[in-house]
């Protein structure tokens, strides 16, 4: 069932918006050579703890996680791109590392990712990978207009995607955002423009591509959640949540 909210409704979804970017951009600042996974998650819970927000990841077991998620950060490194479970591992040079993270305040939900490489990177591919990825979301956000098609947003990252050479898997993408993280619509990355949902004013969504370098194949790691390209190839994945409203969509996640 999908869900629009009023304008009064987005307004109280900003601070939610706003948390979630904050806790991204002080990961962010803290990623370096050295830095364990599992003091990125303990960063990310001491801030949910201070803000008096919920996680929405850590009591989290839809049908395709093993078990409760357990943490309140997904990390996704190298080949991971979506669903890393944190574990005990110390960054490295060169990795390519996602955050992914989404939590709850006053009662509303924000979801939001971004990749960075640690240090320095260790192939002009990977950083292309993530250049492509970040203007494939700028290109969905950009179609997220009142009057289009949701076929609109995923057609804009689809071809972005495809000028560049990336394979597409569309299993995992998009989805509303409300009172919970994960709602309809699905928002698929490729599709065809000026097909499917109309877009209203009032439709919360996180809109959210990621690809592969050498292929849109994956597979689901023995931690039962970490999902892993399946030719060893690197992963990226951008995320922002996103409001259509009369005048456009409004980013909710924006980062300073």
């Amino acid at each position: 069932m999908i869900e629009l909210k009023t304008p009064a409704e987005i307004e109280q979804m900003r601070p939610a918006g706003a948390f979630v970017a904050e806790v991204l951009t002080e990961l962010a600042s803290r990623v370096a050579v050295g830095m364990n996974l599992l003091s990125l998650d303990r960063i990310a819970h001491d801030m949910i703890r201070a803000r008096g927000a919920e996680s929405c990841y850590i009591d989290y077991h839809p049908s395709f996680g093993a078990s409760p998620f357990g943490k309140v950060l997904c990390t996704s490194v190298n080949d991971a791109v979506l669903h890393g479970l944190p574990y005990d591992y110390a960054l490295r040079d060169g990795d390519v590392l996602s955050l992914d993270f989404a939590a709850s305040v006053e009662g509303w939900v924000s979801d939001s990712a971004l990749t960075v490489v640690v240090g320095s990177p260790r192939s002009a591919e990977d950083t292309r990978l993530i250049e492509v990825t970040t203007a494939a979301l700028a290109a969905g956000i950009a179609a997220a207009q009142p009057g289009g098609r949701l076929g609109d947003i995923s057609a804009a990252i689809g071809a972005v995607a495809t000028a560049a050479g990336y394979g597409i898997n569309t299993d995992f993408g998009g989805h509303g955002v409300g009172r919970t993280m994960h709602g309809d619509p699905h928002v698929p990355n490729n599709g065809r423009a000026g097909r499917g949902l109309p877009l209203r004013a009032g439709l919360v969504i996180a809109i959210e591509p990621w690809f592969l370098e050498t292929t849109d194949k994956i597979y689901t790691d023995k931690d039962g959640w970490t999902l892993r390209s399946a030719d060893g190839s690197n992963g990226a994945h951008m995320e922002h949540t996103v409001a259509i409203t009369e005048d456009g969509p409004l980013v909710l996640t924006a980062r300073a």
